[in-house]
């Protein structure tokens, strides 16, 4: 079984729609759907989404994400101080040193701008992140 490992802050909206999303492709591949919040209502924002699981907090962050073999949330969950500063520094090591796979979904927040990356909006961006979560959840390669 694969753990898949949503990350996310604040008021926990942009995980909300990922696990949303997750769960409405109906993915047949065996893995398990772990919430991980900054703060509480991150956290209950993606479990009442449908996710297996949830934690919440730096302790619960660096637990999940080495356990994980795919980690997603917005681009901010690799800086630390991100999120008004709900992302600790220890939180985005264990984060970027995971060797889970990473889904960053770019969001122009938390001065974190990505060159290359078009002006797509937020839904477009989440179709473009299911995929590549099917890919990793069947092995496929990118090409």
């Amino acid at each position: 079984m694969k753990h898949v490992v949503v990350i996310d802050g604040q008021g926990g909206g942009l995980g909300r729609a990922i696990i949303e999303r997750i769960r409405k492709e109906a993915f047949t591949t065996d893995y398990e759907l772990i919430a991980v919040g900054t703060n509480a209502l991150a956290t209950a924002q993606m479990l009442k989404a449908g996710a297996d699981g949830g934690a919440t907090g730096e302790s619960a962050v660096i637990w999940n994400c080495d356990r994980a073999d795919i980690i997603i949330g917005g681009i901010g969950i690799i800086a630390a101080g991100s999120m008004l500063g709900e992302l600790s520094p220890a939180m985005a090591t264990a984060i970027g040193s995971s060797r889970a796979s990473k889904i960053l979904i770019p969001i122009n927040k938390c001065r974190l701008q990505v060159a290359g990356a078009p002006e797509d909006n937020l839904p477009l961006r989440l179709d473009q992140a299911i995929e590549l979560i099917r890919r990793a959840l069947t092995g496929e390669t990118q090409t």
